[in-house]
C-alpha cells in the first residue's frame, strides 16, 4: 500500500516489523502452507464463512472418484458408506464437540438439521407453550423457529439483546420458566462473536425443566467445546467455516444419549429407519443417532471435512484456540491505531473470554468499503448496520495478513487529500 507521508510510511513499516514478528514467533504458522491459496497476495478475511481447502483434499477427492466411486460402485454402501455419517460424526465428537461416540451425525443442510431438532424438542415438552431466542440469533435461526411457531401453535420469547454482544445469562435468567419448552442459542454470535455461556444458560434452563438447543456453526473448530461436560440437550453446526468442508458441505446434529430414544425427529426416512433395507410398511427409528437421518447421506461432501479433522486432532483444539486469540487480539490492537482515530467502532468483546474467532468493526460507510476492498483482493463481508467483519481461520491466517488488510481498511476510511 501507498501512503502519502514520511509518518505513515514509518507506522506502515512498525506495522510490518511487529506482524513478522508475529509470525515467527507463531507454533502453528508452517500449517498455513498447507491450505490452497494461503500463500498468494489476496487478504482472506472471510474464514468464519467459508474456509480455503486444504491441499491434500485434491488427492483426496480423486482417490475417492477413482478408486472407492468408480472401483466399488454399489459395493461402496455395504463396505463404508452406509455408516459414515455416523463414522465422521464421532471424529467430529472426538476432535472438536467433547462429545463421546453414538452421538453425532452428519447429514442436511444446517437449517434442515436445526428445524429436525428443533421439532424433535418442542414435541418433547408437549405441555410448554414457549421457545426462547434472541432478536440477533442468525436469521435462519429465527425463521425456523417461527416456521416452527407456525407449526405447533407455540409462542416465540423474544431476548432483545444487544448486537455488540450476545444472549446472557441474566437476560436467559429473566425469561426462562415454566412454559419454556426450549431454549434455542448461539454459541458464539455471528455477528458480534460474544461467546454465551452455554453450561450456565443449559444449566438454568433444566432448572425449569427446558431443554436448551445450541448452534455452534460460529465456534467449532475455532472455540473448544465440551457439549458432554456442560450436559447440553441437543446442537447443530455446518461444516464449511472453520471446518473447511467446502460450498455446501453437510451439517452435523447432536442429541445427547439420555435423549435418543427421546426425541422423534419429524423428517421420516428410510436412512433413519432401525433397518433400513427392511422396505417395511411402517417408520421404525434406529434406537441411535442415526434416527437424525432421513434421505441418502452426502457420502462425496462428507470427504473434504476429515482432512480438517484429521489436521486439527494433530495441532489440538487448546492451540487452535490460542492462535484465534491471538489473530483476534491482534486485529482489534491494530484497529485501535488505525481505525478508531477514522470514527471506526469495535462490535465486538474486547475480553478474548467472552470472544470467537471473529472481530466486527463499524463505521456508516462500511457497506462501500467492502466493496472496494473486494476490488483489491481483500475480503471481509459486511453486516448491517455497518458492520465489516473479519474472520480470522486459525490454522490458514497470518498475523501479516491481518495488517495487510487492516492497513488497506484505513486506507479508505482517510480522507483524501
Amino acid at each position: 500500500m501507498t501512503t502519502s507521508t514520511g509518518g505513515a510510511t514509518g507506522q506502515s513499516s512498525g506495522a510490518a516489523a511487529r506482524a513478522e514478528a508475529l509470525d515467527h514467533d507463531d507454533p502453528l504458522a508452517a500449517y498455513r502452507d498447507r491450505f490452497v491459496g494461503a500463500s498468494s497476495s489476496l487478504t482472506y478475511f472471510d474464514g468464519n464463512s467459508l474456509g480455503r481447502p486444504l491441499a491434500v483434499t485434491a488427492d483426496r477427492m480423486g482417490v475417492f472418484v477413482e478408486h472407492e466411486w468408480g472401483g466399488r460402485l454399489i459395493r461402496g454402501w455395504d463396505e463404508q458408506w452406509m455408516e459414515l455419517p455416523l463414522v465422521v460424526g464421532d471424529e467430529l465428537g472426538l476432535v472438536c464437540l467433547g462429545a463421546a461416540p453414538g452421538q453425532v451425525v452428519v447429514a442436511d443442510s444446517t437449517t434442515v438439521v436445526l428445524y429436525k431438532l428443533l421439532r424433535a424438542a418442542v414435541a418433547a415438552r408437549p405441555d410448554r407453550p414457549e421457545i426462547v431466542l434472541d432478536t440477533d440469533n442468525f436469521p435462519t435461526d429465527r425463521y425456523v423457529a417461527e416456521a416452527v411457531a407456525r407449526e405447533c401453535g407455540l409462542h416465540l420469547r423474544w431476548v432483545e439483546t444487544d448486537p455488540a454482544l450476545g444472549l446472557t445469562l441474566e437476560q436467559a435468567a429473566s425469561v426462562v420458566g415454566p412454559r419454556t419448552a426450549v431454549v434455542l442459542a448461539s454459541h458464539v454470535a455471528y455477528r458480534s462473536a460474544y461467546v454465551a455461556d452455554v453450561p450456565g444458560i443449559t444449566a438454568l434452563a433444566h432448572e425449569a425443566g427446558a431443554l436448551v438447543l445450541w448452534d455452534l456453526s460460529h465456534s467449532v473448530g475455532s472455540v473448544p467445546v465440551e457439549l458432554d461436560a456442560w450436559d447440553v440437550d441437543l446442537a447443530v453446526g455446518c461444516t464449511y467455516k472453520y471446518l473447511n468442508g467446502g460450498p455446501g458441505s453437510p451439517a452435523f446434529g447432536y442429541v445427547a444419549q439420555r435423549h435418543l430414544t427421546e426425541l422423534d425427529q419429524p423428517v421420516s426416512g428410510w436412512m433413519g429407519h432401525a433397518d433400513p433395507f427392511a422396505m417395511g410398511p411402517g417408520h421404525t427409528p434406529d434406537p441411535g443417532v442415526r434416527r437424525l437421518l432421513s434421505g441418502t447421506p452426502p457420502v462425496l461432501a462428507m470427504q473434504p471435512m476429515r482432512d480438517m479433522l484429521a489436521l486439527v486432532a494433530a495441532v489440538g483444539m487448546p492451540a487452535v484456540r490460542a492462535k484465534s486469540v491471538g489473530l483476534t487480539s491482534y486485529a482489534i490492537e491494530l484497529a485501535d491505531e488505525l481505525l478508531l482515530p477514522l470514527g471506526v467502532t469495535l462490535a465486538s468483546p474486547r475480553d478474548a473470554a467472552q470472544r470467537g474467532g471473529h472481530v466486527t468493526l463499524v463505521h456508516p460507510r462500511m457497506r462501500e468499503v467492502v466493496a472496494a476492498l473486494w476490488k483489491r483482493d481483500v475480503i471481509p463481508d459486511y453486516r448491517d448496520p455497518g458492520g465489516l467483519r473479519i474472520g480470522l481461520s486459525p490454522l490458514s491466517t497470518s498475523y501479516d495478513e491481518v495488517r495487510r488488510g487492516l492497513e488497506e481498511v484505513a486506507a479508505l476510511l482517510r480522507p483524501g487529500p
